[in-house]
């Protein structure tokens, strides 16, 4: 069975997103995981109730951090905020900052979990960005 990951992310970042997409669509090819995020709804559905069926859902949630992210009320107060609420009450669910472009994560409310890429270093510091988002590949 495909592990789902739900992707949350400011639109700002979308080609960031993409770029990501792109580093883990071997996995999804091979049926190890599926990745969703909000592009994927349909026209016509309600988008507020298919975003909550995957984020309560998800086995993976990713945190694309940017001061967009951060600025972003629907981001921040509801998609972050029930990630971190599940991944404190459910073992089977697991949060993962990545931290895309620079922002200050003083008293962030992740800042007990483990961001990547390695060391937390910005997507957007690495000279390659390939080889960030490889790091950042489960």
């Amino acid at each position: 069975m495909a592990i789902k990951i739900f992707c949350s992310y400011a639109h700002e970042d979308e080609a960031l997103l993409n770029k990501l997409k792109a580093q883990l669509r071997p996995l999804e090819r091979k049926g190890l995981i599926k990745l969703w995020h909000d592009r994927d709804i349909s026209a016509g559905t309600e988008w507020e109730h298919e975003i909550d069926a995957h984020l309560d859902t998800a086995n993976i949630i990713l945190l694309l951090v940017s001061p967009d992210f951060m600025n972003s009320n629907y981001c921040y107060s509801i998609e972050m905020k029930r990630a971190l609420e599940r991944h404190e009450r459910e073992k089977a669910c697991v949060v993962i900052p990545i931290i895309l472009r620079p922002i200050d994560l003083q008293g962030v409310p992740f800042e007990k979990l483990q961001a990547l890429p390695t060391n937390a270093e910005l997507i957007t510091c690495w000279r390659n960005r390939d080889e960030a988002f490889l790091d950042v590949e489960p």
